[in-house]
């Protein structure tokens, strides 16, 4: 997800926005994975490449805002390396981890740390992502990472007893809309449409359906009654989406995800 973020932000360095950073470092677990990592990003940007528990520490004391984007299960382990806490000391520690709770990073990374816990998808890497800050206290923390973010897409701030469910809509909803995505063009393929043309017109319309959602207000259920003519087929392709209880199945994916999501990043009992 590290990535994603970045990527999305090296495509709005060309703009200088005066609130993004100007300096990068990216840190992996073995140094071995440096170089296929620096030859992902097609940027022109300098970015500093460091590697484990040494590398996660320099690059902690050579920053002012620290991106946590490990998986769950490791956060407790690499911020409690010696020295960490305190190379934290007066500085914003973002964290992109499902489930793992602000109180656990304070006790964690220290009270001297700024926590702000955050939640955002894979198309973050092409500028269309959709991110989830917690409320800060510091405005100025609050307008970088709106600056970070809102280069990656959209960003809302919401209170953290939403985060499981942000994580299972935003985290994890790029999966289910790829599988609805998929699905549609396999109806398609199986009434004689070529797969590559099926996929594009599946994905373009789900795309085209959201934008106009986000762009006009227009409430998901006014949009459908209006392609929705009398007779037609539409109405024959919704009844059939109804028959295999297509809401309530995306509903419980929601439910199911997000339950899943608050266990993440706590210690198993």
């Amino acid at each position: 997800m590290g990535h994603a973020i970045l990527s999305g932000v090296f495509t709005r360095l060309a703009e200088r926005p005066q609130d993004l950073p100007d300096s990068f470092i990216a840190t992996v677990g073995r140094e071995s994975s440096i170089p296929a990592l620096r030859d992902s990003f097609t940027t022109s940007q300098e970015i500093a490449f460091k590697s484990g528990d040494e590398g996660n520490l320099e690059a902690i004391r050579d920053a002012d805002m620290v991106l946590l984007a490990c998986k769950p299960y490791m956060a407790k382990t690499i911020l409690g390396k010696p020295g960490v806490k305190d190379a934290l000391k007066g500085k914003v520690l973002a964290s992109v981890l499902a489930g793992v709770t602000m109180a656990q990073l304070r006790e964690w990374a220290g009270e001297e740390c700024q926590v702000v816990r955050t939640m955002t998808n894979t198309p973050s890497k092409i500028g269309a992502g959709m991110t989830l800050l917690t409320p800060t206290t510091s405005p100025l923390t609050t307008t970088r990472l709106h600056a970070i973010f809102s280069s990656c897409g959209r960003v809302l701030t919401t209170p953290e007893p939403q985060f499981n469910t942000c994580t299972a809509l935003a985290g994890s909803g790029p999966a289910f809309v790829a599988v609805m995505i998929d699905a549609m063009a396999d109806g398609a393929v199986l009434m004689g449409l070529p797969r590559k043309e099926a996929v594009e017109i599946a994905a373009q319309t789900l795309m085209g359906t959201a934008k106009m959602i986000l762009e006009t207000g227009v409430h998901p259920a006014a949009l459908k009654d209006g392609v929705t003519t009398p007779g037609g087929c539409t109405i024959a392709g919704l009844v059939r989406m109804e028959d295999g209880n297509i809401r309530s199945t995306l509903a419980r994916t929601i439910e199911a995800a997000t339950l899943h999501a608050a266990g993440l990043g706590q210690e198993k009992k």
